[in-house]
């Protein structure tokens, strides 16, 4: 293990403990020696230096990579170079780029290295004790760890939340729209979060009793697990509630941005996941936004509705959410499947999600049932069981955007998850007018209903006859 900040150690402490073998470098002494400390049994090595850490492993290699994405990782692959050999095996199992994945293993793969991009999720706690894991490469070098690596992940039901998904940068493509899906999520749980503390003005502990509640049966899941937590968590043993220290600027580190750059060049809509990321944007214009809370101040309405009907109807929404966010990512997974040359199968990336992940929901059962079924759905919408319950919460969704409407409270994810299920369950759109205004101003032509070929029309020598 390469890296042993808190994620790499906890992930080598890990595979130390089913019974493997391990050495671990870093280049700071003081995280070298936390390794050592807390490895209690098994074979566990840790050093500080390049060359003898190569020199602890049996050739051929297998060195698995835990730091930040970018330029560290070229700068750590540069640093080991000169100590491998061929047949040597590189697992970067950060959140590196897939297009940077797919740069290094061609770089790699002529000096005769391997290299397989992983991703891994699960935080801090998922490391030690059993993330989900995302390998995407050569499958012959899979083979090579799949031992550790099942050994390592997260069971469900006696499975290990690890699969070879498919060639080149497979896994960290997975592991990148897992995290959009994880930033679309994130954001419905927040919108909901403002609607009943400035809306309906509902105390943290009340807020720790109803995410507490939602988090069961169909509407079971990790995040919403946390959330609860969240909101009891005191800072001290007499603080105040920690939640309400914390400032409103979110943070990121790209690959929800990476996502959404990917769904706009294979041309899949993902609108849930682009509001995400574009909202943690805006979080960061503080000062803009406390300028423009004056500037353009409207006041919030008092709610007036039924407070228990309307919780009710806040549940259902974000379920209803939740499962069309999930159907975007996943229909971006379909899409790359292809395009991409990774060959996906679906239901084996919804099943090493059910545990382990940060965005495991009971949902994820349902959806691995529907690419069982049909393993080339296109969209989640299209499977007969979640469609239906879509259909089911629907009217409850309609009913929140209206209410943070009239509120004047942002509920963009809310409102973009309707208008995608809107737009997506609609024979017919407006995109003729869009096409007729692109041939008028600029000669790009259109296509007709009742004949075949590309059409143009000189628009206003039409309109002078």
């Amino acid at each position: 293990m390469v890296g042993l900040g808190v994620m790499g150690r906890n992930f080598l402490l890990n595979i130390a403990d089913h019974g493997f073998a391990v050495a671990g470098y870093d280049k700071d002494p003081a995280k070298v020696a936390a390794l050592r400390h807390e490895a209690r049994q098994g074979d566990v090595r840790g050093v500080a230096d390049p060359k003898a850490f190569t020199a602890l492993l049996r050739h051929p290699r297998a060195i698995l990579l835990l730091v930040p994405a970018g330029p560290p990782v070229d700068s750590v692959i540069k640093d080991l170079l000169a100590h491998l050999q061929p047949g040597d095996l590189i697992i970067d199992a950060g959140n590196s780029y897939f297009k940077d994945t797919d740069l290094r293993a061609r770089m790699l793969g002529e000096k005769g290295i391997q290299l397989l991009g992983v991703g891994v999720s699960g935080g801090e706690e998922g490391a030690r004790h059993g993330p989900s894991i995302m390998p995407g490469g050569p499958n012959e070098a899979y083979e090579r760890v799949r031992p550790i690596f099942e050994a390592a992940a997260a069971k469900v039901n006696g499975e290990p939340c690890v699969t070879y998904l498919g060639p080149g940068s497979a896994g960290h493509f997975v592991k990148m729209v897992h995290n959009g899906i994880e930033y679309g999520v994130m954001q419905l749980i927040a919108e909901t979060y403002d609607l009943m503390k400035r809306g309906l003005g509902l105390s943290d502990d009340e807020l720790h009793e109803l995410y507490t509640g939602w988090n069961q049966g169909e509407m079971e899941g990790y995040l919403l697990e946390i959330t609860g937590h969240i909101f009891a968590t005191k800072e001290g043993k007499t603080g105040p509630n920690l939640i309400d220290v914390i400032r409103d600027v979110a943070g990121q580190l790209g690959t929800g941005m990476w996502t959404s750059q990917s769904a706009l060049e294979l041309q899949v809509p993902i609108p849930t996941i682009d509001s995400a990321v574009a909202m943690r944007n805006l979080s960061v214009l503080e000062a803009e936004r406390t300028a423009a809370s004056a500037a353009l101040h409207r006041p919030t309405p008092p709610f007036s509705g039924d407070r228990e009907a309307f919780l009710k109807q806040l549940s259902s929404a974000l379920l209803a959410g939740t499962i069309i966010t999930y159907a975007q990512g996943f229909a971006l997974l379909a899409a790359a499947s292809g395009k991409l040359g990774y060959n996906l199968d679906l239901s084996a990336v919804a099943g090493i999600w059910r545990g382990g992940c940060i965005i495991r929901a009971a949902v994820l059962e349902d959806i691995r049932g529907a690419y069982q079924r049909q393993p080339r759905l296109p969209n989640l919408l299209l499977d007969p069981g979640l469609a239906q319950r879509i259909m089911a919460h629907q009217e409850d969704l309609r009913g929140v955007v209206r209410t943070a409407s009239q509120l004047g409270l942002p509920a963009p994810a809310m409102m973009t998850a309707l208008g995608y299920l809107d737009g997506y369950r609609s024979a017919w759109l407006p995109a003729n007018l869009i096409e007729a205004q692109r041939d008028y101003f600029g000669a790009h032509t259109y296509e007709r209903m009742d004949a075949k070929g590309a059409f143009h029309t000189s628009w206003e020598d039409a309109q002078a006859e």
